[in-house]
């Protein structure tokens, strides 16, 4: 969310500037998965049906040959003489045949929206065009840009008649660094849109949001400067707001159209005037930092001592292979464990006295005869 209460007004002729208050729209919560879904929905309703012809692949008078014949039963084509005769016919699976699951022209092609959500994702697209780092994640080159909300003076857009002078004003502004990326990232599709129309892709530059007023000679002047979209302020669309459903876009607002956001979405207290009923969205939470609320001092002090939890499904040990679950059913093997290990030891001596005298093992004590008895 923008911090900032008030926004410039740019006007390079001018001594003094202007400021005026900040919208609240521009303060509204983003939520991107109302965007998305909003977005991808939109998208749908611009389609056209299309599906194949309903005879297409089934226009012959093929009939199965029935069992017996060591074939499949696939109906084949009736005749003879030809390389057709005999062949499978209908099948998605056979040359010639029909698809699997022809498209029709009954699919569910568009989606209805609500209106409500419609609203939300608007607000939510123009909140987001108020964060410089969001409309800098986007691509857009606003790094000599003097203040985001970007607005200019209705007096600007006035005098402009031509082209040429709306470059100039661009220039003016610093704002012609992103339509110089727009006119420079034109390239050729990659894949079959080439043959259907869509030949050329470009990224997108400036949206210009303006009013009734400023229409002729504002749109004249810059609807044939490549990548700049224009748009009232009274139409704004989510699909221009945020293109591909990504928030951020960079948008060049005039004056007068700025100023008329808070009639036609209304306030935090206020309805809005054009829509009926309708206020802009309260965030939940005011501080969306929920870890340092979690961890303040305010919140930790009045929580109970987190008590302590044994495993519910402790893993089984086998005493066989880990040591600690041996002792646990038999502490003895602690003492055997070491009685173990120190005869080790005591054996580990001796062989090393017997390699230092020699390698010569002592000579064995004979055995006592046992005396014969008779």
């Amino acid at each position: 969310m923008s911090i900032r209460q008030l926004v410039t007004v740019q006007d390079p002729s001018a001594t003094e500037r202007q400021t005026i208050p900040l919208p609240a729209v521009l303060n509204a919560p983003i939520r991107i998965d109302i965007v998305h879904l909003v977005h991808k929905s939109m998208a749908k309703n611009h389609r056209q049906p299309y599906a194949v012809s309903p005879d297409a692949g089934m226009q012959s008078s093929a009939k199965s040959w029935g069992t017996g014949r060591a074939v499949s039963r696939i109906p084949r084509v009736p005749g003879g003489g030809t390389h057709r005769a005999g062949q499978g016919a209908f099948g998605n699976m056979c040359r010639g045949g029909r698809m699997f699951a022809p498209t029709k022209v009954y699919r569910r092609w568009h989606r209805k929206i609500a209106k409500g959500q419609r609203r939300y994702a608007v607000c939510s697209a123009l909140a987001a065009t108020a964060v410089p780092a969001l409309v800098m994640s986007r691509g857009h080159r606003i790094n000599q840009i003097a203040e985001i909300p970007f607005v200019v003076a209705n007096s600007q857009f006035k005098v402009l008649k031509k082209t040429k002078q709306a470059v100039e004003l661009l220039k003016k502004l610093n704002a012609y660094e992103d339509v110089e990326k727009s006119i420079n990232s034109k390239h050729i599709r990659p894949g079959k849109g080439k043959a259907r129309g869509r030949r050329y892709i470009r990224a997108k530059g400036p949206l210009i949001i303006h009013t009734k007023s400023l229409n002729n000679s504002l749109v004249k002047s810059f609807r044939n400067i490549p990548g700049i979209e224009l748009c009232h302020v009274n139409k704004l669309n989510l699909l221009t707001l945020a293109p591909g459903g990504h928030l951020g876009r960079f948008i060049i607002w005039s004056e007068s159209a700025f100023k008329s956001l808070n009639a036609i979405f209304g306030t935090l207290t206020k309805n809005s005037v054009v829509k009926h009923g309708f206020r802009i969205p309260r965030p939940v939470m005011t501080n969306a930092d929920v870890n340092r609320i979690i961890n303040s001092d305010e919140v930790q002090s009045v929580l109970r001592r987190k008590k302590p939890r044994k495993p519910f499904n402790p893993m089984k040990r086998n005493p066989l292979k880990n040591f600690g679950a041996l002792v646990k059913l038999n502490p003895y093997a602690v003492t055997q464990r070491r009685n173990a290990i120190r005869l080790n030891e005591v054996n580990i001596a001796k062989k090393a006295k017997l390699r230092a005298e020699g390698g010569k093992k002592p000579p064995k004590k004979e055995k006592p005869k046992k005396k014969s008895s008779g």
